[in-house]
């Protein structure tokens, strides 16, 4: 393949919002599907979110488990994947988590329409990438990733980046842990936002598992026409 293995994972409640219209970050599930998350975490090679989940959450993205951290060390990886975030206009701030907490290679997906004096700033603290003209270039860069040696790609959101990659292709599984609780609201982001897919563009799932967690589910899809991460 010329990109990684991709799969998404998230988080959503009964209605399929990821968080409330205030994009405020609600605890869908519970401490067994942390541990799931964590060690998924741990499999992969990279890490991507896109930078509204940054500026709303400011996940750190990082393996929690002292024991999955030493795992990976064991056999030469860093305690964590490389973090990716997808920042088009470069708005990542300075002080995100992403830059505090962890070892590990921390990567900045930029477009050529990102203000130069902000990815100079960026350059003291990532590995830049840039490409694209006004948004970063999702197939060129998961093309680029891969030439990096990142075979395992796992995306964590949010919305708008969820719907960048699907509709571009570029995803073979999606894990979605439907959680006990209505959020509602408008203008709440759902699992993918974007333009949406017309009646002869929708883009058709393989069931391949359900589990129930707690008080939740966890349903496994393949993408139709896509390989298996073996996850």
């Amino acid at each position: 393949m010329d990109r990684p293995l991709i799969f998404i994972n998230s988080a959503i409640s009964a209605d399929g919002k990821l968080s409330t219209n205030e994009r405020k970050q609600v605890r869908i599930s519970g401490k067994l599907d942390f541990e799931r998350v964590d060690e998924l975490r741990a499999q992969a090679d990279a890490i991507m979110v896109g930078i509204g989940t940054v500026l709303s959450d400011d996940p750190s993205l990082t393996v929690k488990s002292p024991e999955r951290k030493a795992a990976r060390k064991a056999v030469g990886k860093s305690e964590n994947p490389a973090r990716i975030i997808v920042d088009s206009a470069a708005r990542t701030p300075l002080d995100a988590d992403i830059f505090k907490k962890g070892e590990g290679v921390r990567i900045i997906a930029v477009s050529s329409a990102a203000p130069a004096e902000n990815v100079e700033e960026l350059e003291k603290k990532a590995l830049v990438i840039r490409t694209g003209t006004d948004k970063v270039d999702l197939p060129e860069l998961t093309g680029k990733l891969k030439e990096m040696g990142i075979n395992i790609l796992m995306v964590e959101g949010g919305a708008t980046l969820n719907w960048g990659m699907l509709s571009a292709g570029l995803v073979d599984e999606i894990y979605t842990f439907i959680g006990n609780l209505i959020i509602g609201g408008a203008t709440a982001p759902t699992f993918t936002d974007g333009e949406g897919f017309s009646e002869a563009e929708l883009l058709r799932l393989e069931l391949l598992s359900a589990e129930k967690i707690e008080d939740g589910i966890l349903l496994k899809w393949k993408v139709k026409g896509k390989r298996n991460t073996g996850l």
